[in-house]
């Protein structure tokens, strides 16, 4: 299944949003590759970051996740750069942006 989500990066924090995603922990990539995500990309245009991600199952995947502490940790360090932040864990797989065309 392809999950789409949006969220917005504070315009003041661009910078420190980017390196946070040149730094991501290899714990936190095998924890997200071990609940089941297989490929996940995020696109900025602007402050807006557009992610497209991978899974079986996203709302199983979100169970295991926001039980882990790396992972606790890192979206503490993240939601304080975002202006609009998705917040997975009480939204599920609602948050995800509806398909409208698809070739």
């Amino acid at each position: 299944m392809r999950i789409a989500l949006h969220t917005e990066v504070r315009a003041d924090r661009v910078e420190e949003y980017e390196a946070a995603h040149r730094e991501v922990p290899a714990e936190l990539t095998a924890a997200i590759r071990a609940a089941g995500v297989t490929a996940w990309t995020i696109w900025r245009g602007g402050t807006h970051l557009f992610h497209l991600l991978e899974t079986e199952d996203y709302s199983a995947m979100i169970a295991e996740l926001e039980k882990l502490p790396v992972n606790i940790a890192r979206q503490a360090r993240t939601a304080d750069l975002l202006e609009v932040v998705h917040d997975y864990s009480a939204a599920g797989a609602d948050a995800s942006l509806p398909v409208v065309w698809e070739l």
